[in-house]
């Protein structure tokens, strides 16, 4: 098995349990006790996990993904801001990808009867556009339970067929040095693609995201424009040296 699959599996069963041991780890990847050590240290120096005796844990600042509902409950109305500016530079005619994630949501009352056709991969948001008289596209693939995400290969093909107009991203982290990032690989390579499938890309985060970096980069800051409430005084003049920054008063 590769090191970066060895590495992958390790923050799943991270995410999902909390705690690892390092005998477990042996027996289910099939490698050597010097592998798995390598693997928790390379995974620590990355500030991935946090070595204990015995094994490894889930650290603090990369906290298992918030479901949809924990989501939904916070900075809200900076979210609707967010979303409603993004919306206005839909135009009539646009086919546009809107990624899985709660801003993103954010933006469906504002396109109620528009004229466009929209592709994204969360069920939710499809059920929600198509009752907003919305043309729609819902990628197939496996859901994910906890954020209503539809990942996996057939997805991803199916995503590289298309062409879009503009995409909406929603991220758990903007970095300086990492740039977008996200938890789950899955949805990092589907956020990947949309981008390179759009002639524009914009990533609608909150102020909370700045400065953080989640497990898997998924494209520089200058693959994307940021929409926002507002960015750090501290970041704010390396931020616009990379890419276009909107931000939205609330």
């Amino acid at each position: 098995m590769l090191t970066e699959e060895r590495h992958r599996k390790i923050i799943e069963w991270l995410e999902r349990d909390g705690l690892v041991k390092s005998q477990d780890l042996i027996q289910w990847l099939d490698s050597s006790e010097s592998t798995i050590r390598r693997d928790l240290q390379e995974l620590e120096n990355l500030q991935m996990l946090e070595r204990v005796h015995g094994g490894a844990k889930r650290p603090q600042h990369l906290e298992q993904e918030l479901g949809m509902f924990e989501k939904s409950s916070k900075n809200v109305q900076q979210k609707k801001m967010i979303a409603e500016y993004a919306a206005e530079s839909i135009t009539e005619g646009d086919v546009i990808y809107l990624d899985a994630g709660t801003t993103t949501s954010e933006m469906i009352p504002f396109l109620k009867n528009r004229t466009i056709t929209v592709v994204t991969n969360s069920v939710g948001l499809a059920a929600r556009l198509v009752e907003s008289q919305i043309a729609t596209i819902v990628l197939g693939g496996r859901i994910k339970l906890t954020t209503d995400a539809v990942v996996g290969s057939q997805a991803l093909e199916q995503l590289k067929q298309y062409r879009f107009n503009k995409a909406f991203m929603g991220m758990n982290g903007v970095h300086l040095d990492s740039g977008y990032s996200t938890p789950d690989p899955e949805e990092a390579i589907l956020k990947r693609t949309a981008i390179q499938q759009s002639e524009e890309a914009f990533v609608l985060v909150d102020h909370s995201k700045f400065n953080q970096t989640s497990f898997v980069s998924v494209a520089s800051l200058s693959a994307a424009s940021i929409l926002t409430d507002t960015c750090p005084l501290v970041i704010h003049d390396q931020i616009t040296e990379q890419t276009t920054l909107k931000e939205v008063s609330v």
